[in-house]
């Protein structure tokens, strides 16, 4: 007897894969491609927004840059036990298969809503209003642009970025490598514009440091919020596993290069900026990296902008490139629409988890308020880092003989779950807010929708989406992964 539908379907669908035959897509990323991708993904928007966040929390130049270097250090060994789990579980989509993995189906279905919903698509949209800001800042000289074509040019951008993701892998990565390389320009620009000003004498910024008020535990969790937010993407290989050539080694590897790197550009560029500008101009800056390219670099200021406009489009095509594996390995386990998990014939990508991907974004640039998104992005973001890395350490103990090509010290994942416990519940308790109460009952409102959809599976949900799932395959030409020629 041959195993039934079902069985198969299992077989082919579960956790822990050693070949991609079931998701079809191709091993098209190597060493340099992810390093980009996360050095990509990670030097976005973040270090040319959150230099103002971090120091009005801080107070001064001293404690500033200190969260600063913590802020890397945390992402590196957040990013070590992510590549533990990334090379025993071989799958892509990021903490969804390890939630999964560790805890079970209702976890991995809460974080994939959430992430769907919420988190990714306010972190693309973030970044895609922070390149429209400064794009604009270099025809606006000296006033606010208005707020319309700030939201249609963020608009433009993900509709670009979206095609290009869904047409093409190899499209997408060369795109990453690009831009990769030209906001590295732009940092060394800066990092070495900074270092001849020092060496000119220009340190009267740096005396007195720390001679301020100590800023309170709710101020340090916001300013870690907003670093942690420029270094948000330490993760983001883990997100095409799959996709990945030779993971066991160019998982862990991408890492350890990658992160380092970019904490080490982060504090030069901050002294930079700090070597230029006091900290109350730096605070009353519009846009900290174009002030510092008026300052330095005049008359050749106007590639400062256009640099940094490189550098968040690159953030955003490395966003687009990982999560939409997400949502294509989400509806690949029943937890999304099936429609989700279709793959292009012709171009082997998840094209429509990326489009839908691009649909929920243009939602959220419409209210256009980044310090509240990044608030509340962080919130939800590090609640499931934590869940993710708890999973790590109870995996170590319900799963001893499961093969571990990295294995960190206890210590690491453990820190970082105490650290994860401390970001997400000091803000709350120092200043309570309404969007930290409005961000847990979203993640709860999950298991109505997993209750009605995933356990329950009403057949009228489907019989709705039918029409839809018949229109995309005809329009694009996708069809489920198991039917993907090989």
């Amino acid at each position: 007897m041959g195993q039934g539908p079902r069985k198969r379907r299992e077989d082919e669908h579960s956790i822990q894969s050693k070949e991609p035959t079931a998701t079809n897509l191709q091993k098209e990323v190597g060493l340099l491609s992810g390093i980009c991708i996360i050095v990509g993904s990670i030097i976005g928007s973040g270090i040319f927004i959150s230099p103002k966040s971090v120091l009005s929390n801080t107070g001064t130049v001293g404690p500033c840059l200190i969260i600063w270097a913590a802020c890397g250090i945390l992402a590196t060994l957040g990013a070590l036990c992510f590549a533990e789990l990334g090379t025993m579980i071989t799958k892509s989509g990021g903490e969804y298969p390890y939630l999964m993995e560790a805890f079970g189906p209702i976890p991995a279905y809460l974080f994939s809503w959430v992430s769907m919903m919420v988190t990714k698509p306010s972190s693309f949209a973030i970044i895609c209003l922070s390149f429209s800001e400064y794009v604009c800042a270099a025809f606006y000289s000296g006033c606010e642009p208005p707020e319309v074509v700030i939201k249609c040019l963020a608009a433009a951008a993900i509709l670009l970025i979206i095609t290009v993701n869904a047409l093409s892998v190899r499209l997408g990565r060369y795109v990453q490598n690009f831009f990769t390389a030209a906001k590295m320009v732009i940092v060394a620009i800066i990092i070495i514009s900074g270092v001849v000003l020092l060496a000119q004498g220009n340190t009267r910024n740096f005396e007195n440091s720390f001679a301020a008020t100590p800023a309170s535990v709710g101020g340090i969790s916001l300013a870690f919020y907003n670093g942690l937010w420029a270094y948000d993407g330490w993760n983001q290989l883990n997100y095409i596993t799959e996709e990945l050539r030779n993971p066991y080694r160019n998982l862990p590897l991408a890492i350890i290069i990658g992160i380092p790197l970019v904490t080490v550009c982060y504090i030069l560029m901050n002294v930079s900026y700090f070597a230029v500008m006091t900290p109350t101009e730096l605070l009353q800056s519009q846009a900290v990296a174009v002030t510092f390219g008026d300052r330095v670099l005049y008359p050749a200021s106007w590639i400062v902008p256009l640099f940094v406009a490189f550098s968040t489009i690159g953030a955003a095509n490395g966003n687009c490139f990982t999560v939409g594996r997400l949502i294509y390995v989400a509806g690949r386990e029943g937890h999304m629409l099936k429609v989700l998990s279709y793959v292009s014939v012709r171009r082997l990508t998840p094209a429509p988890a990326i489009i839908f991907y691009g649909i929920i974004t243009t939602i959220y640039i419409i209210p256009g308020d980044i310090n509240s998104l990044v608030n509340y992005f962080s919130f939800a973001s590090w609640l499931f880092y934590g869940m993710t890395i708890v999973g790590l350490v109870v995996m170590r103990f319900t799963k001893k003989n499961r093969e571990r090509p990295i294995k960190v010290p206890i210590f690491i994942p453990i820190l970082v779950t105490l650290i994860s416990v401390f970001l997400v519940l000091a803000p709350i308790i120092s200043n309570p807010a309404w969007e930290y109460l409005y961000c847990v009952l979203f993640i709860l409102s999950g298991l109505i929708f997993y209750f009605l959809f995933v356990y329950c599976k009403f057949g009228w949900a489907q019989k709705i989406s039918k029409p839809v799932t018949m229109y995309l395959q005809m329009l694009m030409e996708v069809v489920p992964p198991e039917k993907v020629p090989e």
